[in-house]
């Protein structure tokens, strides 16, 4: 396996390595999927690699490998707790507030433990 690369710099790997807060959905060893905090929709999940890399193609196979299955699972598991889509064109922009994000959070990780 590639050893683990994360910034010091990087907003995202300070999040993965705990040094900022966040509303975690799942994670495995190599991959993290937590809410964004400036949503487009209710339960907008940012899925990522706990890797650092500028562009896509930097990011070692077996961190890839591992993120889809996750994206698969939280995209088929989480329907039950909220309504799930991938494209989103209704622009509504939910409250951001911390209450709302644990609230989204704790719907989408109860319906993921099923």
């Amino acid at each position: 396996m590639s050893e683990k690369k994360l910034s010091d710099a990087c907003v995202f790997c300070k999040i993965i390595k705990g040094e900022e807060p966040k509303f975690l959905i799942a994670e495995t060893e190599l991959s993290i999927a937590i809410l964004d905090i400036n949503p487009l929709s209710e339960g907008h999940t940012l899925v990522m690699p706990k890797y650092h890399a500028n562009k896509l193609e930097e990011v070692p196979d077996e961190y890839l490998v591992d993120l889809l299955p996750l994206s698969k699972r939280i995209a088929r598991d989480a329907q039950d707790g909220i309504r799930f889509r991938v494209e989103d064109f209704e622009r509504r922009v939910p409250e951001r507030d911390e209450p709302e994000l644990a609230k989204v959070r704790d719907k989408m990780r109860e319906a993921l433990a099923k």
